[in-house]
């Protein structure tokens, strides 16, 4: 196990122990924040959500999180320009990254994927794909 310091979903400064089960969401969406923080949180995961693309890089590295999740088009920066700055960092480069959109065309996939996307979901999602993908891309990564 090991110690990690993060936002909670509400906010607030806490410690918490965790053995690899810690996702930071960047959607700007209540209603999909809310629905994937309730599916994540009863599979075991801990869920910083947060709507702000223009913090999202920020707050990504100071959560030093098992897996991001990402919404396309936020408010502030766009989800593609999230990922090119994560795989820019140092350490961030085999970060997954689940990329959602409402936007499913092809030309949207093919920029996901040159960004350094891991995976692209389509809204709208059923939670089984999302609980499928969240827990393919940890496995993946070596932490499942």
């Amino acid at each position: 196990m090991r110690a990690r310091t993060g936002l909670s979903g509400r906010g607030r400064r806490e410690e918490f122990l965790l053995m690899g089960r810690h996702v930071v969401l960047i959607e700007d969406e209540p209603n999909i924040t809310e629905a994937i923080r309730f599916l994540l949180t009863r599979d075991g995961w801990s869920v910083d959500a947060h709507t702000d693309g223009a913090t999202a890089v920020e707050v990504i590295r100071d959560a030093n999180p098992d897996l991001v999740i990402l919404d396309l088009m936020l408010p502030g920066k766009s989800g593609l320009e999230i990922v090119r700055e994560l795989r820019a960092e140092g350490g961030m480069q085999a970060l997954p990254v689940l990329m959602l959109t409402a936007r499913g065309q092809m030309r949207d996939r093919e920029m996901a994927e040159k960004a350094g996307v891991t995976r692209f979901m389509t809204k709208p999602f059923s939670n089984a794909e999302v609980l499928t993908a969240v827990r393919d891309l940890h496995a993946q990564a070596g932490q499942g």
